[in-house]
């Protein structure tokens, strides 16, 4: 009655070892599809950020140079208003009574010259600012008009290369989705964690030449034996991976 217990518990954790390392296969074949795209999608992704920061910055440049041209408006309108208070002061002076009045009316005349070299100073202060802001303008329009042929060109060979995958990949996605429904949720969660961790993405390997087949650590003889017959899932002690026998490669 035990040696028959222990005979269930041995065939069951075999079926989750080949259930995972079926897994396995599919998603490093996923992973193979992905890197034939190399930084592609990548690339695309950072284009589009650069194109998107450029029109931010061209916008942002062309407001400021509508709001530096609306200062000179009102700076042109502020010396027509003291030229006019210029020449109503001159035709005041005419007909003063006294020194007094002539001197205080040649004091607001002084003090609109004033305003006005202020403003024609201001005037020129916002003209350069606006050239410089117009070669910004005009630099960031350029990059942005290649950044946008750049992205087109790297869309396009994207497109392409899933194009060519796409068939692959959903066949394969398919038969990762399926392997999964055969996995317990606590060996799921187990297994998204070590291929989130692993650079590869092997959360599943072989031993190789007496070693993990992930971090090539060495493996006791006694771990060996116990991984060979079944007896429990075992983990790398130092990479973590669940580790499995050659021999479940060939089994179905």
């Amino acid at each position: 009655m035990a040696t028959k217990k222990a005979a269930v518990k041995e065939h069951s954790v075999k079926d989750r070892l080949l259930a995972l390392y079926q897994l396995q296969t599919v998603d490093s074949k996923i992973d193979r599809l992905h890197t034939v795209r190399g930084e592609l999608p990548l690339e695309v992704q950072d284009l589009e950020d650069d194109i998107a920061g450029l029109e931010t910055r061209v916008e942002k440049f062309k407001s400021e140079i509508e709001e530096l041209e609306k200062k000179i408006n009102e700076r042109k309108y502020s010396i027509q208003d003291s030229l006019e208070l210029i020449k109503k002061y001159e035709a005041q002076q005419e007909n003063v009574r006294n020194n007094r009045e002539y001197d205080a009316l040649s004091k607001e005349i002084e003090f609109q010259g004033l305003e006005i070299q202020l403003a024609e100073k201001q005037i020129r202060e916002f003209k350069i600012a606006i050239d410089s802001k117009n070669v910004l303008v005009t630099t960031s329009e350029e990059a942005l008009k290649e950044r946008k042929i750049d992205l087109e060109l790297k869309q396009k060979e994207l497109k392409e290369i899933i194009k060519e995958t796409e068939k692959d990949e959903k066949s394969l996605t398919k038969k990762s989705a399926s392997a999964v429904k055969n996995i317990e949720d606590r060996l799921l969660v187990a297994y998204n964690r070590l291929r989130d961790n692993s650079r590869n993405g092997l959360a599943v390997v072989p031993i190789e030449r007496d070693a993990c087949g992930g971090c090539h650590s060495k493996i006791p003889p006694q771990r060996q034996l116990d991984i060979k017959t079944f007896k429990k899932i075992i983990v790398c002690e130092h990479c973590g991976r669940i580790l499995v026998d050659p021999e479940v490669l060939t089994q179905e």
